[in-house]
């Protein structure tokens, strides 16, 4: 189904924005659009919303089983923006995950567990939002991959990642509680090239809408309980986005694209598209979820 337009879209589409779990696909360019897309349909998304400017193309088969509404993203302004109206359109209650396109979710066994198994058990956790890591791809050869996406060829860092307590400036500088900001890959590798309020790769991008909740600019919410890491009780799940969007920018930033040769170092690794390649590097947590 296509929507001419977002208004279009929250005027005759309520009843995808009332069952869950939703994914809602922010299409920046035209890059790897059709593999995400199919991606989230094999994890198990009852529905799946694709945000895109009306002159790009989708393939046949996911023209009859995607809601797609043509609304150019000229910005992230522009896509935090979307995402609050369509979170305020909502029925609460409802499990949403966003990403851009070229970008792939994994949570843990997501092999043989589906995502709203996963949701069913956190829900139960009373959590309302989960936190993710957003973790660089990058194609190991910038020559015959001059974008730096590759599904076949795609690397990983295996380590330099790190977090620091996140900083509450209402209540003179203390750490928040449970909040941390992290950081590592592409943007911590290359932060010269990369404004320092962009340079964190934690991301809440699965959450329960209720009435009243705001996206941020920096992928936080409104509420500060949505933007914890855990319960205060004990470990909660996490999972992984992983994105060559930060590859994709580097390339194509004039600042940067001739300052860069290669992605790869003495720490990158080919990315195997396995949850358990990420559970063993700690790039995300299964919590008591067994």
């Amino acid at each position: 189904m296509q929507y001419e337009s977002l208004d279009t879209f929250i005027k005759d589409g309520a009843e995808i924005l009332a069952k869950g779990p939703i994914s809602i696909v922010l299409v920046e360019d035209e890059v790897e659009v059709a593999t995400t897309l199919r991606h989230n349909q094999q994890a198990g998304f009852v529905n799946i919303i694709a945000v895109m400017p009306p002159e790009f193309d989708l393939p046949r088969d996911l023209q009859n089983t995607v809601h797609r509404i043509d609304h150019a993203l000229s910005s992230s302004e522009a896509a935090t923006e979307a995402m609050n109206r369509l979170i305020a359109a909502a029925t609460p209650g409802v499990w949403i995950y966003y990403c851009f396109n070229a970008e792939y979710l994994f949570h843990p066994f997501c092999e043989t567990r589906s995502i709203g198994e996963m949701l069913a058990f956190h829900t139960e956790e009373r959590r309302d939002a989960m936190l993710t890591y957003v973790l660089d791809l990058y194609a190991d050869d910038l020559d015959r991959h001059p974008d730096a996406v590759s599904l076949d060829a795609a690397h990983l860092d295996r380590s330099g990642y790190y977090a620091l307590a996140r900083a509450d400036i209402e209540n003179h500088g203390h750490p928040k509680d449970r909040q941390l900001d992290f950081f590592g890959g592409l943007r911590w590798r290359y932060e010269e090239h990369i404004p320092p309020a962009r340079r964190k790769i934690d991301r809440i991008s699965l959450f329960r809408t209720k009435p009243g909740l705001q996206l941020l600019e920096d992928h936080t919410f409104s509420d500060e309980e949505y933007n914890t890491y855990a319960c205060p009780w004990h470990h909660n799940i996490t999972a992984a986005v992983c994105s060559f969007r930060t590859a994709k920018a580097l390339k194509r930033n004039p600042g940067s694209r001739f300052d860069i040769h290669t992605f790869k170092w003495h720490n990158s690794a080919p990315f195997e598209w396995h949850s358990r390649q990420l559970l063993d590097l700690g790039l995300m947590e299964p919590g008591q979820w067994f």
